[in-house]
């Protein structure tokens, strides 16, 4: 549960030269298919080479990243976004799939490749309001402390009417602004989003953090 709703950074998680490398590879990628997000929230899965650079900055990353999430055991492929003038992401909330289930998703990993030079800020919503809880608890054997509530999945493609409901939610919102090179861990059952973009672009990387490598 604790992990669920932690939040860390991880700085100096790409060198400066794993960035370049990583923003070359994508340049070509995009140059070569010619992609462009539906939406703002739609991501599209990098090259394997970029795959590689962010695995083996996971894989040095994970004594840090563990401090907070010592159940973390691996990662599922990195998304890709790319937002401009007008676009943001808005709250929405992932929560905790079956516990019983494994992998389960304990965290996510947000990197910034390309800050906006105005807007686009990462944030965390936090709320004590009964609205973004379910029923459900977890049981003998689940993983987690039996009697722990789960987080409502509040997805950011959900309808008009489900991210109206989070949005009248009373809340307090947490902005960041990490050092360049900083990843920006935070629990499966936050609720986050991405503030509009004003001016220049917004490149992004996210991955889940999973309590066992996936088949």
């Amino acid at each position: 549960m604790t992990e669920t709703l932690a939040i860390h950074t991880i700085e100096g998680f790409l060198t400066p030269d794993e960035t370049s490398q990583v923003i070359k590879v994508l340049d070509e990628h995009l140059d070569a298919t010619g992609w462009v997000p539906a939406r703002p929230s739609d991501g599209m899965v990098p090259p394997d080479a970029v795959q590689e650079i962010l695995g083996e900055a996971v894989e040095r990353a994970l004594p840090a990243i563990r401090q907070l999430f010592p159940s973390v055991a691996g990662v599922t492929p990195w998304d890709y976004h790319d937002l401009g003038p007008g676009d943001g992401i808005p709250p929405h909330l992932h929560g905790v799939d079956d516990p019983h289930t494994r992998p389960r998703r304990v965290a996510r990993v947000a990197f910034h490749l390309q800050e906006a030079e105005c807007g686009g800020e990462f944030f965390v919503d936090t709320a004590s309001s009964e609205a973004l809880w379910t029923d459900r608890t977890a049981e003998p054997g689940s993983g987690f402390v039996p009697g722990t509530r789960f987080a409502r999945e509040i997805s950011h493609h959900a309808g008009p009417e489900a991210l109206a409901a989070l949005r009248a939610v009373p809340r307090t919102r947490w902005t960041s602004a990490p050092p360049t090179g900083t990843a920006v861990v935070y629990g499966a059952q936050l609720v986050h989003g991405v503030e509009p973009v004003v001016t220049g672009r917004l490149r992004k990387l996210i991955t889940n953090l999973l309590d066992a490598s996936p088949l």
